[in-house]
């Protein structure tokens, strides 16, 4: 999977593919983000590496919640841990489009850019 040994700085590359990415390489990053939201939590825009994104499309997004598989009755009310967003943004109206995952840590509110897709 990773090209490189996670202490190495730069992008890990992985040769893993998913949904709507097409035939683009997936990068790991781990980046801090700080991301705008709409009123319902999807993302609007993000700054990544000084630079301001626009979300164009929701491509996909899911959530992984605390082990709720060993919960019998997990409580909707507890917030998931995180929540992962895909989303195709632009740093601006002339720039090339990008396949980004935002990664949203909701208990503690902080967002990582996860991956992008060259």
């Amino acid at each position: 999977m990773a090209a490189r040994p996670r202490d190495t700085p730069g992008p890990v590359i992985d040769a893993d593919v998913l949904g709507s990415a097409g035939g683009r390489v997936n990068r790991l990053y781990g980046d801090p983000i700080d991301v705008w939201t709409h009123e319902d939590g999807r993302p609007a825009r993000f700054v990544w590496r000084g630079r301001l994104y626009t979300v164009l499309a929701i491509l996909d997004h899911s959530v992984v919640s605390r082990e709720w598989w060993r919960e019998r009755s997990p409580d909707p009310s507890v917030p998931a841990d995180r929540e992962f967003w895909r989303v195709q943004a632009s740093p601006g109206r002339d720039a090339p489009r990008g396949i980004y995952e935002l990664r949203h840590d909701v208990a503690v509110s902080d967002w990582l850019l996860s991956r992008a897709w060259d």
